[in-house]
Protein backbone atom coordinates (compact mmCIF):
# COMPACT_ATOMS: atom_id res chain seq x y z
CA UNK A 1 0.00 0.00 0.00
CA UNK A 2 1.39 3.48 -0.83
CA UNK A 3 1.82 5.61 1.94
CA UNK A 4 -0.52 8.60 2.86
CA UNK A 5 0.83 11.60 4.91
CA UNK A 6 -1.58 14.19 6.57
CA UNK A 7 -1.37 17.39 8.28
CA UNK A 8 -3.01 17.65 12.14
CA UNK A 9 -3.96 21.00 12.20
CA UNK A 10 -4.77 20.57 16.49
CA UNK A 11 -1.26 19.27 16.58
CA UNK A 12 0.75 21.01 13.91
CA UNK A 13 2.05 17.74 13.19
CA UNK A 14 2.59 15.40 10.08
CA UNK A 15 1.05 12.00 10.57
CA UNK A 16 1.12 8.60 9.01
CA UNK A 17 -2.26 7.08 7.71
CA UNK A 18 -1.97 4.69 10.50
CA UNK A 19 -1.45 7.42 13.26
CA UNK A 20 -3.61 9.70 11.81
CA UNK A 21 -6.30 12.07 14.20
CA UNK A 22 -9.42 13.12 14.06
CA UNK A 23 -10.86 13.93 10.55
CA UNK A 24 -11.65 17.19 11.26
CA UNK A 25 -8.14 18.05 12.09
CA UNK A 26 -6.54 16.95 9.49
CA UNK A 27 -5.57 17.78 5.85
CA UNK A 28 -4.40 15.54 2.87
CA UNK A 29 -3.85 12.73 2.18
CA UNK A 30 -0.65 13.72 0.69
CA UNK A 31 1.90 11.32 -1.20
CA UNK A 32 5.19 12.21 0.56
CA UNK A 33 5.68 13.69 3.77
CA UNK A 34 7.44 16.68 2.59
CA UNK A 35 4.03 17.71 1.02
CA UNK A 36 2.11 17.13 4.09
CA UNK A 37 4.81 19.38 5.90
CA UNK A 38 3.76 22.03 3.74
CA UNK A 39 0.24 21.47 4.10
CA UNK A 40 -0.68 24.85 5.40
CA UNK A 41 1.23 27.18 2.90
CA UNK A 42 -0.70 25.44 0.05
CA UNK A 43 -3.98 25.76 1.61
CA UNK A 44 -3.56 29.54 2.14
CA UNK A 45 -1.88 29.90 -1.11
CA UNK A 46 -5.19 28.81 -2.49
CA UNK A 47 -7.33 30.19 -0.56
CA UNK A 48 -5.34 33.73 -1.15
CA UNK A 49 -6.05 32.23 -5.11
CA UNK A 50 -9.81 31.82 -4.69
CA UNK A 51 -10.11 35.59 -2.44
CA UNK A 52 -8.75 37.38 -5.45
CA UNK A 53 -10.81 35.36 -7.90
CA UNK A 54 -13.66 36.23 -6.25
CA UNK A 55 -12.81 39.85 -5.75
CA UNK A 56 -11.88 40.51 -9.31
CA UNK A 57 -15.92 38.74 -10.32
CA UNK A 58 -17.46 40.66 -8.00
CA UNK A 59 -15.87 43.83 -9.91
CA UNK A 60 -16.60 42.45 -13.34
CA UNK A 61 -20.41 41.64 -11.73
CA UNK A 62 -20.66 45.84 -11.24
Amino acid sequence: MAEQWFYDTSTGQVQELERKGQQKDLLGPYATREEAEHALERARARTEENDRRDREEAEEDW
